[in-house]
């Protein structure tokens, strides 16, 4: 009985044995199986447990046909319209101009609201107090210098806008 039991253990061990290789690094984390190889180049075996190596990426030369991969490649001699020396139509020109003005327009809109809205609660630094800041001042303090700093900030950007209205035509 006790043979009978032997036998598949031991097929079980020379099978898992003959999965197990050697594997060895060489220099420039090259692996390799090949121990005539490793011997040549001068590897050392790994050991501590079984390693995966996946292959890289093949990077894609500029040698390559424009339909090698189905992605066309745009080279600097094709003609493309939004190239920074291509001469642009008057009136495509001030198309452009007059929607760029139109979201500036919209944009100093919103941050002229925004910045009524700041002051607004502001109060000239002394805003309502909220509910726990009534229990702890520092928290009021904290939030009358986060809305100093938005008033700033959005002035900034309100002139920045402006300055950018003035240089569409």
């Amino acid at each position: 009985m006790k043979h009978y039991l032997l036998i598949p253990l031991t097929l079980a061990a020379m099978a898992t044995a003959s999965h197990a290789q050697t594997i060895y690094r060489c220099v420039g984390n090259v692996y390799t199986n090949d121990a005539a190889e490793a011997k040549s180049k001068g590897c050392k075996i790994m050991e501590g447990g079984n390693i995966t190596i996946v292959q890289g990426t093949r990077v894609n030369s500029g040698n390559a046909p424009s339909g090698a991969n189905g992605v066309k490649v745009a080279t600097a001699s094709e003609k493309s319209p939004y190239t920074p020396n291509a001469r642009i139509d008057d009136n495509d020109q001030k198309a452009r101009d007059s929607e760029a003005r139109s979201i500036l327009e919209a944009e100093l809109k919103k941050a002229e609201a925004r910045q009524s809205e700041l002051v607004k609660e502001y109060n000239n630094g002394e805003p309502e107090m909220l509910g726990p800041e009534h229990r702890n001042r520092q928290k009021y303090i904290d939030r009358i210098a986060e809305l100093k700093a938005s008033i700033t900030r959005n002035e900034s950007d309100i002139a920045g806008i402006r300055r950018e209205l003035s240089r569409v035509k």
